[in-house]
């Protein structure tokens, strides 16, 4: 690429010049925050979106703008119901209209302790069975050359998955924990997908969009917002790279980045952050864990996330 990006990037900066006419997208969570943004960038540059939402009322409000512009279209979907993911996914196939990308956007973050509609732990459940569900069932409608972009985080670093007890069942409960099992479990989807669509011309990657103060820290008490400040001023003062807080269009940067301007070849069944591929480190907040990127730990997860779902892919 003749053009690099970093940490401060917008998605205007990375998509400068970029004309997507004729490409389709779907993007989950698109009623605030990144998702908004991240449907604002690409139909701004010509793309066609379909947006996904939980409270379509809400999704609405969120991306009127861009909707009258004609070129973003919403539909529901409840990551938390394998009923409507699989509902939305039978819409989409009965529509047959292809997707050049599709960008996994919505979760949820530090939750209460709680179960999905299907009995699932609420992170784990929404932020990856919910996905892992609906990308597999409409993989059939990715063009070939098309890209999955899983968003995960950071906080992956806090847990490896737990196959022998994803919904705590015999752990004690740690919100944090079980953001950074869910996590994880999206940057292993990203590899396992790779590695079984990549023939096709089909890469799939993980992206950490950065901090950013959006909806998604809706669970967390003030203490643990500030708690998690002091943490990160506590970290750059030991030396380590700090994660500055980003604007939201610097947030949903990567996605884009990931989705439509890096190389299909470097980012495939990687980890992306600040819009470039991390390296694997096991000691600091600057990289990806190397139990992330285990294909055998994906093909692991993959198994267990159809057993848990019932479904085979």
């Amino acid at each position: 690429m003749s053009r690099s990006f970093g940490a401060e990037s917008t998605t205007e900066d990375v998509l400068a010049g970029v004309d997507l006419t004729g490409k389709r997208i779907l993007i989950t969570g698109v009623s605030a925050g990144l998702g908004a943004e991240t449907a604002r960038a690409l139909v701004s540059h010509g793309a066609d979106v379909v947006g996904t939402a939980r409270n379509l009322d809400k999704a609405r409000a969120a991306t009127g703008l861009v909707r009258g512009r004609g070129r973003l279209e919403l539909i529901a979907l409840d990551l938390a119901s394998l009923a409507t993911v699989r509902a939305a996914a039978d819409a989409l196939l009965a529509d047959g209209r292809p997707f050049d990308v599709i960008i996994a956007n919505a979760g949820v973050m530090a939750t209460p302790q709680g179960r999905t509609a299907d009995g699932f732990e609420t992170q784990f459940g929404t932020n990856h069975l919910g996905h892992f569900v609906l990308v597999n069932r409409i993989a059939s409608l990715l063009r070939p050359g098309g890209r999955v972009v899983m968003l995960s985080s950071a906080g992956h670093h806090s847990a490896d998955v737990d196959l022998d007890d994803p919904d705590f069942d015999h752990t004690p409960y740690d919100p944090f924990v079980a953001y950074g099992r869910s996590k994880t479990a999206t940057i292993l989807f990203a590899v396992e997908f790779d590695r079984r669509h990549r023939d096709r011309g089909i890469r799939a990657t993980a992206v950490h969009p950065g901090v950013i103060l959006t909806e998604l820290v809706r669970h967390m008490s003030e203490d643990a917002t500030q708690d998690l400040m002091i943490s990160l001023a506590a970290r750059e003062a030991e030396g380590e790279t700090a994660f500055a807080l980003k604007t939201i269009p610097q947030g949903a940067a990567t996605s884009v980045w990931a989705a439509t301007v890096a190389g299909a070849e470097a980012i495939g069944g990687r980890y992306c952050l600040d819009c470039h591929v991390a390296e694997i480190d096991d000691e600091t907040a600057d990289g990806v864990r190397s139990y992330a990127l285990d294909p055998d730990n994906a093909r692991d997860l993959w198994a267990k996330s159809e057993a848990m779902t019932g479904e085979r892919f």
